[in-house]
């Protein structure tokens, strides 16, 4: 598409071939930064490109920012979590705002996270940083004492979650004092949650000049398994409520612009819990599901609210209006495989019969053993569905559950 150069220039960090495609099919000028392996592919295809690599913080950290600066870049977009500070460095530089760069750091650790989204006057469940092991069994056994438990009552379980990275990557449930001994050593420092019982939702924002643009809201059907877009009627009746709440999230972390993707419980009261909040874009390919139901492209949209140059007419005009405008529902779900040992991949038929199957970008296995599942592990592909029936599509993805792929 033919670039404006009165609009931004924006520098994508990290490497996501959907987000590069949006970008040369949207009227923006853009750069990714991303590390050495990815040159070969961006000379071949033509595409601008800065290595850098994102793992290592030195002296020389600060040659990215001014290597954008002076080839006029105006916003660095984060595509994943691991280069959310980055941008926040990098940005605090480009739009000569160093708090930028606190706050980017407050949207990566989590137990800062918590803290000031509860000076913010947000609800948020107990929580505390873990050193060793013997913090978490102090933490378990406090936990349940809070909660009057009685010796021989099943205690409450604690979460346990990475500071620092995306999803259900690192993230423990701890029922016992023994499984405790479970827990490598090099995992910690951790922060310990208690459990708050609910329903568990996610929320995609965009955020212009302090305002929402667009309030999707995720829902989760079994976490780490599958989720859909909008939706069911059941969770959108909470869209008020969640609206007021992110507008709080806004005030607290102090966010101008940019995508937020937090996630909440909603208890059977009706009381909202903040769970955490991540500035990048979500996983399960949530953005390609909303683009399934309201044909805009997610990615787009994040450069736009993020780009100073935009205008609130230009943003006002991109965004379809939330669940009105949804053809329907989509949704994904996670597989892992349910054996040991596996040797082909196998797509049940009441799966790829189904009336709302789509897709999907599962690949035969490499190996026939399959890695034990540590913590929530990583599953091995998406299965995507789309129809009318937000219920019929809760059932379905739950159902994917005791199906095996891999045989």
């Amino acid at each position: 598409m033919q670039k404006d150069p009165n609009k931004g220039y924006i520098a994508l960090l990290g490497w996501s071939l959907n987000a590069i495609e949006a970008a040369e099919n949207f009227d923006r000028r853009y750069i990714v930064v991303a590390p050495d392996w990815a040159e070969e592919y961006c000379q071949k295809h033509d595409i601008p490109y800065v290595p850098w690599n994102f793992e290592r913080l030195n002296d020389r950290s600060i040659e990215i920012a001014e290597t954008l600066k002076e080839k006029g870049v105006d916003v660095a977009i984060p595509l994943y979590e691991e280069t959310v500070e980055w941008a926040g460095a990098i940005n605090s530089v480009l739009l000569d705002n160093p708090r930028i760069y606190g706050q980017s750091l407050l949207l990566r650790d989590k137990a800062l996270m918590k803290r000031r989204a509860q000076l913010g006057g947000i609800r948020v469940g107990i929580f505390e940083e873990a050193h060793d092991k013997d913090d978490v069994v102090r933490f378990l056994k406090r936990v349940n004492q809070t909660l009057l438990k009685l010796d021989g009552d099943p205690n409450d379980p604690i979460h346990l979650k990475a500071f620092d990275k995306a999803g259900c990557l690192g993230h423990r449930v701890i029922r016992t004092p023994d499984e405790v001994d479970t827990i490598p050593d090099e995992e910690f420092p951790v922060l310990m949650e208690s459990h708050l019982d609910g329903w568990e939702f996610a929320v995609e924002a965009w955020i212009h000049d302090g305002k929402i643009a667009f309030l999707n809201i995720s829902e989760y059907v079994t976490l780490g398994y599958s989720v859909f877009v909008p939706a069911s009627p059941e969770l959108e009746k909470y869209r008020e409520q969640i609206t007021a709440q992110i507008e709080k999230l806004i005030k607290a972390f102090d966010i101008e612009f940019g995508l937020i993707h937090p996630e909440y419980f909603v208890t059977s009261d009706g009381e909202m819990y903040f769970g955490e909040v991540a500035y990048r874009p979500p996983g399960f390919k949530v953005f390609e599901l909303l683009e399934r139901v309201y044909g805009f492209n997610a990615y787009q949209a994040s450069m736009l609210v993020f780009d100073p140059k935009s205008t609130k007419e230009e943003v006002a005009a991109f965004f379809p209006k939330e669940v009105v405008d949804a053809d329907g529902f989509a949704g994904c779900f996670g597989v892992y495989p349910r054996r040991r040992v596996v040797s082909r991949l196998e797509i049940p038929e009441e799966t790829e019969d189904h009336p709302y199957f789509e897709s999907h970008e599962l690949t035969s296995p490499v190996e026939e053993t399959v890695t034990k599942r540590t913590a929530f592990g990583t599953h091995w592909g998406l299965v995507y569905f789309k129809g009318e029936d937000a219920h019929t599509l809760r059932d379905l993805l739950k159902r994917q559950e005791d199906l095996d792929f891999y045989v």
